[in-house]
């Protein structure tokens, strides 16, 4: 849901829709913010819309997003057939239910989930990774707080130790739920959770640590491995029993394919509970995500409801109640159509093109490279010199190329540190990464030509420091935080959202 508010261009002053081609069967204004008196052609309602939609960032040039983009035409009938089949209606469609079903234990069994011949895995489908959190973290806390009270001791107050790298849903799910968050912080060349900190700030109110396998900030997988053997270790000197959640959102329909050897899942006995999101490396459209449990153990059964009136028995884990069948029925195609050897063939040729891009940003030798070799494909880059002009200032003279590329501040304790970030999907292919290269390399070479809205700044800044006497002096750590903190600001209401 996004909050609703209506925002003005500043040459906008109408409060009606002016229809140019659809004047031919509108003769009067549309209202924008209310219903209008009378109904107008179905082809003036489509042509208004798609002229105001024309102005859009592309999808396949967003390359903010980790979402797809592209699926097969086969696949896209398969969505539109099935737009107005309501998920839960699960006795209605006992087949659509079935798929997902299916899609689950697929998930299980690619994340080595230690499922018997006749059990079947214990998860589901979801609006996205962000739902995914939230039910995990629900049945993380429900399990804290069932033990404490049959120990006798106080549950009213949950924490959950993750890095401050972690993605906004997790801030959602500890200010909703009410469960202290207690972040890692960061610092310049790691951005990720360091397991040792992290472990060192549970405590027997810690319901579980979060771990990221693949980070929004820099695509990093972090050590989970190390995690649970570290977290072993405190819960047997403590007797404490915490266990680990990851959050594969990017990073698992990447790692199995990529890096089969790299243990992250359910092959270590501390990770309870796995979320990834369907809608990026799982190759569909938004809205799907997923979340998969060790076993029927780790999820509370007082979590999961019954209800009948739409027909039979149904349970239901979910925030949400009705929802589309689309993209459910679209993730079964794309685990059937391509198998394991096509997602390999798709995240393969994914990371060939990342080593393209960060080849070519290397060799503008202006460039400083973020990211890791190993993790999501994307590349997270930064400036070697920002005395004079930004990565803000690159990422908006990019849009008039018609990329969106976004470029942010790390979070604590690295936020003087600024990047810029491309991700890498399947319908980004070499020519448009050498393409990018390219007009990055004309950005640069035009912000060099003009005069520096940094420095222009720091005159305006000395000038307040000589007109009330005081000595401005700043080592270069502090200078890259203002001016990160200043282009942040103006880069406000133009970025789009990361996820």
């Amino acid at each position: 849901m996004v909050i609703s508010s209506t925002v003005k261009h500043p040459d906008e002053h109408s409060e009606s829709i002016d229809c140019t081609f659809a004047s031919r069967y509108v003769r009067e204004a549309v209202p924008k913010f209310k219903l209008s008196e009378s109904s107008i052609p179905k082809d003036a309602a489509y042509q208004i819309i798609n002229d105001e939609l024309m102005l859009d960032g592309k999808p396949r040039l967003n390359l903010a997003s980790f979402v797809t983009t592209w699926m097969e035409p086969e696949c896209d009938k398969l969505i539109m057939d099935s737009l107005n089949k309501n998920y839960v209606d699960m006795d209605e469609y006992p087949v659509t239910t079935e798929l997902q079903n299916r899609c689950v234990n697929i998930i299980a069994h690619l994340f080595n989930a230690p499922i018997g011949k006749e059990e079947t895995a214990v998860g589901v489908g979801t609006v996205g990774s962000s739902e995914a959190i939230m039910l995990a973290g629900l049945a993380f806390k429900r399990k804290w707080q069932t033990k404490r009270k049959s120990e006798g001791k106080p549950y009213d107050k949950p924490n959950i130790v993750t890095g401050a790298n972690v993605q906004v849903c997790w801030e959602k799910f500890a200010k909703y739920f009410e469960v202290e968050l207690k972040e890692v912080k960061l610092s310049e060349g790691y951005y990720v959770m360091d397991p040792l900190k992290a472990v060192e700030m549970v405590d027997e109110n810690t319901i579980c640590v979060a771990a990221i396998l693949g980070s929004t900030l820099t695509g990093e997988f972090e050590d989970v491995k190390l995690l649970n053997e570290l977290l072993t270790v405190k819960n047997k000197e403590t007797g404490w029993d915490t266990p680990i959640h990851v959050d594969a959102a990017s990073g698992g329909f990447v790692a199995p394919f990529l890096y089969p050897d790299l243990l992250w899942d359910f092959r270590l006995p501390l990770v309870k509970s796995i979320n990834v999101s369907g809608h990026k490396y799982g190759l569909v459209y938004p809205g799907i995500g997923w979340v998969v449990w060790r076993n029927q153990d780790d999820l509370p059964d007082d979590l999961v409801f019954h209800i009948n009136y739409l027909g039979s028995d149904q349970p239901t884990f979910t925030l949400n109640f009705s929802k589309g069948s689309s993209q459910i029925i679209a993730q079964y195609y794309q685990f059937i159509r391509l198998g394991f050897e096509g997602y390999k063939n798709v995240m393969e040729n994914c990371l060939a093109n990342t080593r393209i891009l960060k080849e070519g940003i290397e060799k503008t030798g202006k460039f400083k490279i973020v990211s890791k070799d190993v993790g999501v494909p994307l590349v997270a880059f930064s400036l070697k010199d920002s005395s004079r002009h930004t990565v803000f200032e690159i990422a908006d003279h990019l849009r008039k190329y018609g990329w969106i590329v976004p470029a942010y501040t790390m979070p604590a304790d690295a936020q003087h540190i600024a990047v810029l970030r491309v991700v890498i999907r399947e319908d980004f292919s070499r020519s448009l990464a050498e393409r990018l290269v390219s007009d990055i390399c004309k950005v640069v070479t035009l912000l060099e030509t003009l005069p520096s809205t940094i420095s222009s700044k720091s005159a305006h800044v000395a000038v307040i420091a000589s007109e009330t006497s005081e000595e401005v002096k700043k080592d270069i750590t502090e200078t890259q935080t203002e001016i990160a903190s200043y282009w942040k600001k103006l880069a406000t209401g133009k970025r789009v959202g990361t996820c």
